[in-house]
């Protein structure tokens, strides 16, 4: 081994039992009832300390990147669940700190969508579920407007990417966004515009 290798390793241990000792040091000292600490403030926080990412993005989020293999997610330990869906889709659910907020869609083994019904993650500009679309038209202006799917019975509001979208609809009980999804075009925009029958 050496000598920068050998620092290298040490420096590495030493960091690694100096950062819980930091981490739980503020939250020990905390009377009881008073404020949180900073590692457990926010909506992102979980128990265990981790916090996904807040930006949910036309290439994915986190290890859930628009493309990546249905096969190499799972090998990895990335799915919690999958079940059919039309046309040869596999629906699935993401582990970890994004368990129960995305949602996947794959096809042909790759994944084409990437979905949330919570808030965060957020758009990179800063769009989420819980906006109104006139929220959404402020934020986006010129780049984003508001469409209907063939059928006229659905609303959403599309922000293109390239070849891909932003795609915030509608919430099934109350006014404003429900869903955000993000995708190729070819997958996400179609199936909001010609809503799949199966």
């Amino acid at each position: 081994m050496t000598r920068p290798s050998i620092l290298l390793t040490t420096a590495a241990l030493a960091l690694g039992t100096l950062v819980p000792v930091t981490v739980a040091g503020p939250a020990a000292a905390q009377p009881a009832g008073g404020p949180a600490p900073a590692s457990a403030r926010g909506p992102l926080a979980t128990a265990d300390g981790h916090s996904h990412p807040q930006v949910l993005s036309v290439a994915g989020a986190g290890v859930y990147r628009i493309g990546v293999s249905l096969a190499a997610l799972t090998a990895n330990g990335h799915i919690d669940w999958t079940a059919q869906g039309c046309g040869g889709v596999v629906n699935a659910g993401a582990t970890g700190s994004w368990a129960g907020v995305l949602l996947l869609a794959f096809r042909d083994g790759r994944l084409v969508e990437v979905g949330t019904a919570t808030a965060p993650p957020q758009s990179p500009a800063g769009a989420r579920v819980g906006m109104s679309f006139a929220e959404l038209e402020t934020i986006y202006g010129r780049r984003g407007s508001l469409i209907r799917n063939d059928a006229g019975d659905a609303e959403a509001y599309l922000v293109r990417v390239g070849s891909r979208v932003e795609l915030f609809t509608g919430h099934p009980i109350r006014p404003g966004v429900g869903y955000f999804q993000v995708g190729p075009a070819s997958y996400v925009e179609r199936n909001f515009r010609q809503r799949p029958s199966c």
